[in-house]
């Protein structure tokens, strides 16, 4: 329990509206989007610049208390979970847009900037963060580094890592360190930007970003294939990009996501199939973004597509594109859903699917599968009453042979989601052990006495 004297500092240092410690206020930052793990924090504050930042982690790492960074609290990973208790430090209040410099196609942002938010501001200016989270409503970008997060352009684009040039960061000491620039090209020493993207706030508080960014393609189109086999489906993907096209998106949905989604929001979409797959291209010009789509078209046909339906218009594209993104979102409405975060080399996805589909075959579990085809990112799924502890018990068990699955051939234990405390059970058959010790000794020599988000990637 912290000590009263040690609320009171974090309240000089912050001002008393910017430190919560009720009840009610902490439950709210006890959880992160998925709700698997609960605990409360001790104390939840919002700093407003990096010296506040400083002076609170001076403190704690002298008393040793756990850190917690958070921003919108999206994640799905129970990375922002304080489940050593201690402060949760809330970076919604650094919120600027502090330079978009069209010239030099950068931006610096706060990390509690919403991408969403982000993305408005750069549409204006004719300018693109490629990154596509589907959390955009609500993630920030600061947790979007932390996490080095995915989404559905990445196939083309690829991830937040390929986008930040420079961090300011806040080490466990209180020390202020500022990493990389906004030069496009930077070989100066350890590419330490680098190791702080996708570390989960484990290695520093991240209180700046210099973002790479890109102009705007002005013409798109998106097209639906449909199958009547789902592992057909993933084999069109590795054709597509066999062919010399890569679209900007490649999205799969299965007969199961299709149908609670037709519940949800009516679309017409072809719930009689055993899957589609969501194709987006662009391009500077239509032509461009037309001449990939009909190539892609005719790949597709030639590989056993059975329909394939090309939206007329913006709005058509909106609705398709909402469709998969709140997917997810449709199944839950109606079941509980234990979903996981692969990935798997792009020409192992019809033997992933296959494998998956027998595997809860065998178990009597009703299974699905959806995800970011076009770079190998699937969230298989297992839906059940939640009401059941048996099926839930078996469902676990067959999620773990999932991911089994996915390492067998040589896929990768989290796309995009993170290991937090879901996968920390899971590491040590998905990495090196060596690569493991090397992480556990960088965390030692930059933390050292482990106040910064305790107890997560890796078990203790």
């Amino acid at each position: 329990m912290l000590e009263r004297e040690f609320i009171s500092q974090l309240e000089k240092i912050l001002g008393e509206k910017n430190v919560l410690t009720s009840k009610e206020d902490l439950t709210c930052y006890s959880y992160d989007a998925v709700g698997t793990w609960i605990h409360l924090p001790e104390v939840v504050i919002f700093p407003t610049d990096a010296e506040q930042i400083s002076k609170v982690l001076k403190l704690a790492d002298e008393g040793k208390i756990p850190v917690t960074a958070r921003g919108g609290g999206t994640n799905v990973c129970g990375a922002s979970v304080p489940i050593k208790g201690g402060i949760v430090l809330c970076l919604t209040k650094m919120n600027k847009i502090l330079e978009i410099n069209k010239a030099n196609l950068t931006a610096m942002v706060e990390p509690g900037v919403v991408l969403q938010d982000f993305n408005m501001a750069l549409a204006q200016q004719g300018l693109l963060f490629p990154p596509d989270p589907q959390s955009f409503f609500g993630c920030t970008m600061g947790g979007a580094v932390a996490e080095n997060a995915g989404g559905p352009a990445c196939v083309k684009y690829g991830v937040v890592r390929q986008y930040v040039l420079g961090l300011e960061v806040v080490l466990a000491s209180g020390q202020i360190v500022k990493l990389g620039g906004v030069t496009a090209k930077n070989r100066t020493g350890y590419e330490l930007g680098a190791l702080f993207t996708g570390s989960e706030g484990t290695l520093g508080i991240i209180t700046k970003i210099v973002f790479r960014l890109l102009p705007l393609p002005t013409a798109k189109t998106l097209t639906l294939v449909v199958y009547d086999d789902l592992s057909v489906a993933g084999e069109s993907v590795s054709r597509i990009l066999a062919s010399g096209v890569v679209p900007s998106k490649i999205e799969l949905l299965d007969d199961v996501f299709m149908g609670y989604t037709e519940k949800v929001v009516p679309l017409g979409l072809p719930t009689d199939a055993a899957g589609t797959l969501l194709i987006e291209t662009d391009g500077a010009t239509p032509e461009v973004a037309e001449r990939e789509r009909d190539l892609i078209v005719e790949v597709c046909t030639k590989g056993g597509a059975r329909e394939v339906r090309v939206a007329k218009d913006a709005a058509e594209m909106t609705k398709w594109v909402m469709a998969r993104a709140g997917a997810m979102g449709a199944i839950l409405r109606s079941v509980t859903a234990v979903q996981e975060d692969i990935a798997v080399p792009r020409d192992k996805i019809p033997e992933f699917i296959r494998k998956a589909k027998d595997l809860w075959k065998q178990r009597g579990l009703r299974g699905s599968i959806l995800g970011h085809a076009g770079d190998g990112n699937l969230h298989p799924a297992v839906l059940m009453d939640h009401k059941s502890e048996e099926l839930y018990r078996k469902a676990m068990e067959a999620m773990e042979e999932v991911i089994d699955i996915a390492l067998s051939l040589g896929g990768v234990l989290s796309g995009e989601h993170g290991i937090g405390l879901e996968k920390q059970k899971f590491l040590k058959k998905a990495m090196d052990p060596v690569a493991i010790e090397l992480m556990k000794k960088i965390k030692g020599l930059l933390d050292p006495n482990n106040i910064l988000n305790p107890g997560k990637i890796w078990e203790a």
